[in-house]
């Protein structure tokens, strides 16, 4: 099990996907689990579950995320980094 803390962090585009390959490619093709930790949703979107939390209770589960799915439940759960 690999934990990742905003994977992406501050690289810029080209190496944000390739980080975000590896750590799918890892689920696929080794087995692993990633737990990641994510305010961006295009990285979200690599996930084939996202899990919303709000004060550590889930308020929301989605399961095969999009980039735009993950914004529109962002938005309406009124989570600050949601594209406006």
């Amino acid at each position: 099990m690999v934990f990742a803390d905003e994977p992406p962090g501050n690289l810029d585009s080209r190496s944000s996907a390739e980080v975000l390959g590896f750590l799918s490619r890892s689920v696929r093709e080794f087995g692993r689990t990633i737990v990641m930790v994510t305010h961006d949703p295009t990285a979200a979107a690599y996930a084939d579950r996202v899990i919303f939390l709000a004060d550590g209770t889930v308020v929301e589960d989605l399961a095969a995320p999009t980039a735009d799915a993950v914004i529109d439940t962002m938005k309406r759960l009124d989570i600050q980094g949601a594209a406006r």
